[in-house]
């Protein structure tokens, strides 16, 4: 099996070339994206491009199977580059693939594509993703859903995955996912357990979260197995305010969610 993959060097691409590096059902591993990765791998060749501009058809050739993994949430103040990439570019990306005669697309979805939902119960891949409105990754992810939806309708034979995690971590990434979190500007030795001495206690505060090698070896499976359709990748236990302020060290303090919400928007407001 040949496969290509898309977005390969982010927190999750490279956990999907790792779990692709001794499996004996892919002979040949195309790694793409902007920017070299920080590591190699044996059976990988990388090949630099974008998804908004690049020749995909010539990336596609011969592949048996497409990784969708390309996103980018900034700058998070311009929507139009983000769209660019991460809506226009996927649709780039399927009509490519489309046209090469690639019979099998995995894509990276989101929690975050489906509409809101309870909080004191699980909820399975058929519940609405609507996604949430104030939200540019969501609504980007919700659009992409709907390009999916068409695409199955017109081209059944085509066998389509869509990975819906929900937090994604692990050590290596960690520089990567504080800036998206924390912002550019906050220094890391400030985000040690310990140092933070609350955590807000808001009632719907409540998330699941996956390691990235888990997530990569979902991907491994969906590529060597028939599956088709969406899944949740997601690990037990829910964290809330009580599991976050035990990660963290610190003590859960009541907050409203309508202060909270504030001053998250007067932290975007200053650029911090």
């Amino acid at each position: 099996m040949r496969v290509v993959v898309f977005g390969a060097t982010g927190n999750v691409g490279t956990s999907v070339l790792e779990s692709l590096e001794h499996e004996s059902g892919v002979q040949d591993i195309v790694a793409v994206a902007r920017r070299a990765p920080n590591r190699q791998f044996a059976r990988t060749r990388f090949e630099s491009a974008d998804i908004a501009s690049a020749d995909l058809g010539r990336l596609l050739h011969g592949a048996d199977a497409v990784v969708h993994l390309a996103w980018v949430i900034q700058p998070g103040r311009t929507e139009s580059i983000t769209h660019r990439v991460n809506v226009a570019g996927t649709e780039r990306l399927l009509h490519a693939a489309v046209d090469a005669g690639v019979p099998t697309l995995l894509y990276a979805s989101s929690v975050g594509a489906y509409s809101a939902g309870p909080k004191d119960r699980l909820v399975d891949e058929s519940w609405p993703t609507d996604g949430t409105r104030t939200s540019f990754y969501s609504r980007h992810k919700v659009a992409v859903e709907r390009l999916l939806d068409r695409l199955e309708r017109n081209r059944p034979e085509m066998r389509v995955v869509r990975m819906r995690p929900g937090l994604i971590f692990k050590a290596q990434a960690a520089t990567e996912i504080r800036r998206l979190f924390a912002g550019p500007f906050l220094p890391r030795s400030l985000l040690r357990p310990g140092l933070i001495p609350i955590v807000p206690d808001v009632p719907r505060l409540r998330f699941q979260a996956v390691h990235s090698l888990d997530v990569g070896d979902a991907y491994r499976r969906g590529l060597v197995s028939d599956a088709r359709g969406p899944f949740n990748l997601v690990a037990d236990p829910p964290i809330g305010p009580v599991e976050l302020a035990h990660i963290l060290k610190a003590r859960p303090v009541k907050f409203s969610a309508t202060m909270l919400r504030a001053a998250a928007a007067a932290a975007f407001a200053l650029r911090l």
